[in-house]
């Protein structure tokens, strides 16, 4: 993806770390100590006058060297509780940017902390009753209920996938219409499993499941509820869109951090948090009907927008621009 929108992509050699004793450990370990020379020698034959980081274990070796280096550097933490890489450099980092008010206590001996927000691709549009109309009829649902927006990544997310799919076996959505990424590979099983059932995939009243969703910020604009895993990515368009969500944190990821993302939403009454371990048909079924009734998704919806971040990629640039006038 990097070449082909025209930009150099170079490796080096960097692994995740663990505490674990073991052959296979140890070899990263050198492996990844072996990125450092690496990364100086690419730093010193491109000479950057400023090196970003995204947080992640290859941010170990190259911020490392660019500071030795004495160039200036940056990382940018998404999460709402920061990774290891960014708690490791905060001292020799001369700027750390962060999407989450909730990760400024989290990140000890910083030179500067500076909240941000993170740069998203899908915007809030007010749309005229109109457009939603065209939006609606062309996605293959209708107007007049409510519409709760699945999805879980461009790869799909198994286990909320079996909880939608059960809601729908047992027609549990009558009262809203659902719109479903199951992901690529999980929508051909999903398929396959419905026309054993003798049901068309393209024919199932009040739902539409799709492999993926390629006008996502039309989707995102229209929808009364959302319901995804809880990235930073998608957790700070949910809220710069201003919309309830019900989030399944993706579990046995680096310090929880998508529970701590979720969370930063449930504490402003803006989510609903349903543990992985515990998501069946019956609980989102359940946390569905409680928010859609009466006014409570419009107020989570007003809620999130208190999370809402303007001008991201504006802020990130003023604030590059001021570590190299420094």
């Amino acid at each position: 993806m990097v070449p082909r929108a025209g930009y150099e992509l170079r490796a080096i050699e960097a692994y995740g770390l663990s505490k674990e004793i073991s052959i296979t450990n140890l070899k990263n370990t050198i492996k990844t100590l072996k990125g450092f020379k690496q990364a100086k020698a690419i730093i010193k034959e491109f000479q950057p006058d400023i090196v970003i980081g995204t947080g992640g274990y290859i941010c170990g070796a190259t911020i490392s060297e660019a500071a030795k280096l004495g160039i200036p550097t940056m990382l940018h933490e998404s999460n709402a509780f920061p990774g290891k890489a960014v708690k490791m450099l905060a001292k020799k980092t001369d700027t750390i940017l962060v999407s989450f008010k909730d990760a400024i206590p989290r990140i000890k001996n910083a030179k500067k902390i500076v909240f941000t927000g993170t740069p998203v691709k899908n915007k809030k549009i007010d749309y005229t009753e109109e457009q939603r109309k065209e939006i609606i009829e062309k996605t293959g649902l209708k107007e007049g209920l409510p519409i709760v927006l699945i999805f879980g990544g461009s790869q799909g997310a198994r286990r909320i996938n079996e909880a939608v799919f059960d809601m729908i076996k047992n027609n549990y959505n009558k009262d809203y219409q659902i719109m479903w990424a199951a992901g690529p590979k999980q929508y051909d099983n999903i398929k396959e499993e419905l026309e054993r059932n003798n049901v068309n995939i393209n024919s199932i009243k009040g739902v539409r499941i799709v492999p993926y969703i390629y006008n996502m910020e039309e989707m995102m604009n229209i929808a009364d509820l959302i319901v995804a895993r809880s990235g930073a990515m998608t957790v700070t368009e949910i809220a710069n869109l201003g919309k309830a969500s019900i989030l399944v944190p993706l579990p046995n990821v680096s310090n929880d951090h998508q529970l701590y993302n979720a969370k930063a939403l449930e504490k402003e009454n803006a989510a609903k948090i349903i543990l992985d371990k515990e998501l069946n048909s019956d609980i989102l079924s359940k946390t569905i009907t409680e928010i859609l009734n009466g006014n409570h998704a419009k107020t989570m919806g007003q809620n999130a927008r208190k999370l809402e971040t303007v001008d991201a990629e504006k802020i990130i640039y003023e604030e590059i621009e001021k570590l190299l006038k420094n």
